[in-house]
């Protein structure tokens, strides 16, 4: 699937600067398959499992240029023009620390690529823009091999905390590959159970873990009503060593910041944007 996204990602005009390819596992036989095919991609080799936020970590520190477009193995532009539309956007909006780009998966419709943009609390890690000198303000992802529902919030409300923007649009598109059917899994619904209560151990400070608590249930919730069943006993017994395993990272931010936060989640706020009729007006690039 990798090399599939590669070869859209380089068939856009213009093309990024440069492409880079992070293998977890040392899995050699699928870098030395990118290198044969991609020769001036550069392929970052991990021996351990990092998961994706510590890919991306190693990737954003390893990018040349100030914007690096993020896209997983299975993720890539629905428009030939999406990296000339990144250049618009970043030049328009250079208060934006990541732009995410509207989704779709497989079997799903997708919506129209209009003009407008709205400042959101989140951002999908497979289908976004980072500003590097930002993203490097910042410590990166906590990186864990299952990340399902700590990865990129976790990330976003440290970035709002610090006075970072995100914000999507649907100009930009991306087309996941998939159809989530692995979020089914056992070992995925575990996951998202014990990361719960990991953001809210990391980031909540004490007087807001209520409020973690409560989407702990509703997340249950949801997963009983979906037929989820098998893995929510797990990921609610993972969660003292979890919590233990990962106290390095703890840094709780201010209760004004989590308020804000989930403010903006429920609320959207829409950007004032004069649309363009040309989206290659910049001959620069993105990674």
């Amino acid at each position: 699937m990798v090399l599939k996204t590669m070869r859209c990602i380089s068939e856009c005009s213009p093309p990024p600067d440069e492409i880079m390819v992070h293998v977890d596992g040392g899995e050699e036989d699928t870098a030395e398959a990118v290198r044969t095919e991609f020769p001036h991609a550069k392929v970052i080799v991990s021996s351990g499992n990092l998961g994706p936020g510590g890919a991306r970590n190693k990737m954003v520190e390893t990018a040349a240029n100030e914007y690096v477009a993020s896209f997983d193995d299975d993720s890539y532009p629905v428009e030939r023009d999406y990296f000339a539309r990144v250049i618009v956007l970043m030049e328009t909006f250079p208060d934006v620390s990541i732009l995410n780009a509207a989704v779709h998966h497989r079997g799903e419709h997708a919506k129209p690529d209009e003009q407008h943009a709205s400042l959101v609390s989140d951002f999908s890690g497979g289908a976004c823009i980072y500003r590097r000198s930002a993203f490097l303000t910042t410590s990166g992802y906590v990186p864990l091999a299952m990340a399902y529902g700590m990865e990129e919030v976790d990330l976003a409300l440290r970035m709002h905390a610090d006075g970072h923007r995100i914000m999507h649009t649907p100009w930009l598109r991306v087309f996941h590959d998939t159809d989530l059917g692995r979020h089914a899994d056992p070992g995925v619904t575990a996951a998202s159970v014990a990361n719960i209560a990991l953001l809210t151990f990391l980031r909540y400070p004490v007087v807001c873990w209520p409020i973690g608590v409560g989407q702990l249930l509703k997340r249950v919730k949801w997963l009983l009503h979906n037929g989820r069943r098998r893995g929510i006993v797990k990921g609610l017994l993972n969660v003292p060593s979890h919590l233990y395993g990962h106290r390095v990272y703890r840094s709780a931010l201010r209760a004004t910041s989590v308020h804000s936060y989930l403010k903006l989640r429920r609320t959207p706020v829409r950007m004032s944007w004069e649309p363009t009729t040309d989206p290659s007006i910049s001959h620069r690039r993105a990674d």
